[in-house]
C-alpha cells in the first residue's frame, strides 16, 4: 500500500495518529463482501500500540469476508465538527489498512478480552463473561500495513509553527 495522501499538508504525523487509535471508542471496518460489494460495519475495538483487537460472532457478513480475503480497512473519526457558516467540517481521523487473522488459542482470546473490557469496562472484573463467552468468540488480530492520519486544512493551519 503505497498511495501516498493527496494533501500531504494535512497529513497527521504517525505518533498522533496512534494516539487517535488509542483513545478512539469504535471504528467502521470496511472489508471485501459479498458480491463483490464493499461492507462496512461499525464496530468496538482496542489497539495495544502494536495490533487491533476485534471481537464478534463467530459466524456472520464480516467473518465470512474476512475468511475469503483477510485484507481490510479501517475509520476511525477523532473529531467531526460541522461549521455551517464555512460550508465545511473540521474533522481528524485515522485510516489503516491491515490484515486480520483469527486468534484461536484460548489464552491469546482471553488476553485479547481482557484489554477490550479495560477499556470499556475498566474497574470491572471481566471474568465469568469472558468465561460465558470463550467457547462462540471470534478474536480478529489485525496487523497494520499502513496507518495514516489526516486533519481539516482549518485546524492544520491552527497548528504552531
Amino acid at each position: 500500500m503505497e498511495r501516498k495522501m493527496r494533501r500531504f499538508r494535512q497529513e497527521l504525523p504517525i505518533e498522533e495518529a496512534k494516539q487517535i487509535l488509542m483513545k478512539g471508542k469504535e471504528c467502521v471496518i470496511a472489508v471485501a463482501g459479498d458480491d463483490n460489494y464493499p461492507y462496512a460495519v461499525p464496530i468496538n475495538y482496542v489497539y495495544d500500540g502494536e495490533h487491533i483487537y476485534l471481537h464478534s460472532a463467530s459466524q456472520g457478513h464480516k467473518i465470512d469476508a474476512l475468511k475469503r480475503n483477510p485484507k481490510l480497512s479501517l475509520c476511525v473519526i477523532d473529531k467531526a465538527d460541522i461549521i455551517p457558516e464555512e460550508f465545511t467540517t473540521y474533522f481528524r481521523s485515522v485510516i489503516v489498512f491491515g490484515t486480520a487473522k483469527f486468534i484461536e488459542d484460548e489464552r491469546q482470546k482471553i488476553e485479547a478480552l481482557i484489554k477490550l473490557a479495560q477499556k470499556y469496562s475498566a474497574g470491572i472484573d471481566p471474568t465469568a463473561e469472558i468465561n460465558r463467552f470463550i467457547k462462540t468468540v471470534a478474536i480478529i488480530e489485525i496487523s497494520i500495513d499502513k496507518l495514516t492520519g489526516k486533519e481539516a486544512i482549518e485546524l492544520t493551519r491552527q497548528r504552531p509553527t
